[in-house]
């Protein structure tokens, strides 16, 4: 008989704010100016319609349908993933007067052994973490101000925020790194590595340089240029930011035989840098977003 365990999460925050403002915040869950879901530092909630009972989506791997629904009030998801386990999550607006409210976050779950065990290493310091943020971010919004120091990262989330975050894929060179293409019209090495972008994210070039560890040789709307110089080969790497996606272009132009005898000792080497090099840009610039209700605070009241 398989064995499983029942996990029931709470958390409450009391929010000195109308229930009504409160609850306007709910309401834009998962669209794309969703105040409270903290992005791009965790997992925005998506969902294939706007917030409405059928609606499917979820954050990151956890899948859920709403199956309730109360505008202003309280909103549902059900499981449709039995991977974490079978149950829901339920956030709820509850009046206190007429100038303060009740919000709260309630998740139940039935579990095997394995995915209890699961949740307690590896899921639920995030799902705290990113709860208690998403309170921070209804008071931002519903106040304009954070009354309080904001929710604190524990050493095991940001662990785990690290060692689950996007890696960078392999793709072909960008036909719109004109920079790039430009500099070196004849390369003897190329390569590229993208990640998307999570909503949130600043999309202006000029966030990027900032946390990039080379200076910046040229700019376009879309592309920064980092690069050198040398007798024996020229370098240079290209930052393309659009709408989806960075892209991290590189390409070599060999001078002579010192070049090929030095490019051949660090080419094995190259593909780690500059994916350590895109993700942790990538990184810097989602932890400087901060969380989507702190850009969009003043906005919402």
């Amino acid at each position: 008989m398989r064995r499983t365990r029942t996990v029931r999460n709470i958390h409450q925050r009391i929010v000195q704010a109308p229930a009504e403002t409160v609850g306007a915040l709910v309401d834009r869950l998962a669209t794309p100016d969703d105040p409270l879901f903290p992005t791009p530092v965790w997992p925005a909630m998506v969902l294939d319609r706007p917030l409405a009972v059928g609606a499917d989506g979820g954050h990151g791997r956890v899948r859920y349908r709403v199956t309730a629904y109360e505008p202003g009030r309280s909103a549902r998801f059900d499981t449709t993933d039995p991977g974490i386990g079978e149950g829901h999550h339920r956030f709820a607006v509850e009046p206190l007067g007429p100038d303060s409210c009740r919000v709260s976050h309630v998740l139940e779950l039935t579990m095997g052994t394995r995915a209890f065990a699961l949740w307690k290493l590896a899921i639920q310091p995030v799902h705290d973490t990113m709860i208690e943020e998403t309170f921070d971010n209804a008071e931002r919004a519903a106040l304009g101000r954070l009354p309080h120091p904001p929710t604190r990262r524990t050493p095991r989330a940001l662990l785990l925020n690290r060692v689950f975050w996007a890696r960078p894929s392999a793709v072909p060179v960008p036909d719109d790194a004109r920079l790039l293409h430009d500099a070196v019209e004849r390369p003897d090495f190329t390569d590229a590595w993208r990640m998307p972008l999570k909503p949130g994210m600043d999309r202006n070039p000029g966030a990027w340089r900032h946390v990039l560890p080379a200076a910046v040789q040229g700019t376009a709307e879309h592309e920064l240029m980092l690069g050198e110089d040398a007798s024996h080969l020229d370098y240079r790497a290209s930052l393309l930011v659009d709408e989806d996606a960075v892209t991290l272009s590189s390409a070599v132009r060999i001078h002579n035989t010192r070049g090929r005898l030095y490019f051949a000792l660090v080419r094995p080497f190259h593909p780690f840098a500059a994916r350590l090099m895109l993700w942790r840009a990538h990184r810097r610039v989602a932890y400087a977003a901060r969380s989507a209700g702190e850009r969009n605070a003043t906005a919402a009241i």
